[in-house]
């Protein structure tokens, strides 16, 4: 058993809202409404009871990671015959707060049977639902789905047979797993011409975006961010700042790395990333849902 794994996300504002109901006798809810259960206020010792619930949720859940949140609230308020109990988390972080509003709602809901149960014996949660959610990858995040790719890894050893090209095919993996045509694939050698080259026969196969893995070091022969910013419009460096951010989080060395993103005159995105079949993963699954939205403004198709 195990956690799923959110370390490579990107931290978003998200926030989820939850909502239950619990069914109580009318003699019961006029007792809450005066003040009158022995244990004191109900509505306010639940909204507290939902606060703790928010906060211990990985606690209780042993799958739900134990992320902070920057806020929570719980309200209640009482119908005919009915309490409503409806919770709001809020917060930026690599994972949604599902759970945490959800858990909030249940202990406000099971408070209130809890300092209830001496005068009604037929109280029954009737619902507890998630209303809404936003933020992270189902927000943001779109699959590549009808988009045409191409990978070209970029290695003077690779390209001569020194070692077998894992970099490139990994990228393909990834691209697939995005639902995404791969049309085009090359291993070429850290050249200006060579790597232009190759761009250009990919944008001939049909390719719409183009990755490169490779020669995005400091040596005398990493030369890919130049070769593509020469035939390039326009830089994307929101992409490049992010792949060093995100990448220093698991080793400094990160911040020496040029990676980078253009966009070529036709329309084309291209993605271009170090050699390491690591950054290729990390990268690809920090980015590659955001490439269609790069794609489709690109093209002139807004935001």
């Amino acid at each position: 058993m195990r956690t799923v794994d959110v370390s490579y996300k990107l931290q978003t504002l998200r926030e989820a809202v939850a909502y239950g109901r619990i069914k109580l006798s009318k003699g019961c809810i006029e007792k809450i409404k005066n003040k009158e259960l022995p244990k004191g206020d109900c509505i306010e010792a639940s909204k507290l009871a939902g606060l703790y619930g928010a906060k211990n949720t990985p606690m209780l859940l042993p799958f739900c990671h134990p992320v902070g949140f920057d806020h929570a609230q719980v309200e209640i308020s009482i119908g005919d015959g009915f309490i409503e109990v409806t919770a709001k988390v809020r917060g930026i972080a690599r994972t949604g707060y599902e759970m945490e509003a959800l858990t909030a709602v249940s202990v406000a809901l099971l408070n209130i049977y809890d300092m209830c149960k001496g005068f009604d014996s037929n109280m029954v949660i009737e619902e507890i639902k998630l209303v809404s959610k936003k933020g992270g990858k189902s927000q943001y995040f779109e699959n590549l789905k009808g988009v045409k790719v191409a990978v070209i890894t970029v290695s003077d050893r690779a390209s001569r047979g020194i070692y077998e090209d894992k970099s490139g095919k990994l990228a393909v993996e990834k691209l697939k797993e995005l639902s995404a045509e791969v049309v085009f694939y090359k291993v070429v050698p850290d050249e200006r011409e060579e790597i232009q080259k190759a761009i250009k026969e990919a944008i001939s196969s049909g390719a719409e975006v183009v990755v490169t893995s490779g020669g995005t070091g400091l040596g005398p022969r990493d030369i890919t961010p130049e070769a593509v910013s020469e035939i390039a419009l326009k830089e994307i460096k929101g992409f490049g700042e992010a792949m060093r951010i995100f990448g220093s989080q698991y080793t400094p060395k990160a911040l020496v790395s040029r990676a980078s993103a253009y966009v070529l005159p036709e329309g084309i995105v291209v993605l271009v990333l170090p050699g390491s079949k690591g950054a290729v993963k990390d990268y690809l699954e920090l980015l590659g849902g955001l490439l269609k939205h790069a794609l489709d403004m690109a093209k002139g198709k807004g935001h």
